[in-house]
């Protein structure tokens, strides 16, 4: 898959899809990128459990910490890595032994990693590497127009409000 554009389609079913998403190196500091992150994410009706081994055991945003991927008691659909782009290989080893496995990783701004990708490609996993969650949705969703800012998503309509899972959505009517 060609990692240096994604299509609205494919992040958007990505999106749409997923229900439980890890972040591994959640952090519990309010100003750090993750913990922002992970609030939308929960605002938006999304299962988020934060995974930092130096914070296991204590709560990220009312989510238990945990240490590893593997001590999480539920199946997880996405994992969402806040990790150098050297620290990659090592989470997809961790991901491939999970069962069941996820089928998304998504890897924030400036992290990618080819060859790590390549792996979890081959055993299904869809990969999307250097994007954020958080403004993807939001452009999607067409809430980053709301404040001027050019999404490249053209719209008269303003997103349809919904209840519960992902409130606002990217999905049709």
């Amino acid at each position: 898959m060609n990692h240096d554009a994604y299509d609205d389609g494919y992040i958007a079913g990505i999106l749409d899809a997923v229900k439980t998403i890890a972040v591994v190196g959640a952090s519990a500091n309010d100003v750090r990128p993750s913990y922002f992150v992970m609030k939308y994410l929960i605002g938006k009706g999304y299962e988020v459990f934060p995974v930092n081994p130096g914070h296991a055991g204590k709560e990220i945003l009312g989510r238990m910490t945990y240490a590893s991927l593997a001590d999480i008691p539920v199946a997880i659909d996405m994992v969402d890595v806040f990790r150098a782009s050297a620290a990659i290989p090592a989470i997809v080893e961790d991901v491939l032994k999970l069962e069941p496995m996820p089928t998304v990783i998504w890897m924030q701004l400036t992290v990618r990693h080819d060859e790590a990708a390549a792996r979890a490609e081959a055993a299904g996993i869809k990969v999307v590497m250097n994007r954020c969650p958080k403004i993807e949705y939001a452009r999607l969703a067409g809430e980053i127009g709301w404040t001027g800012v050019n999404s490249g998503v053209l719209s008269s309509k303003r997103p349809v409000m919904r209840q519960g899972f992902q409130s606002f959505g990217i999905r049709a009517k």
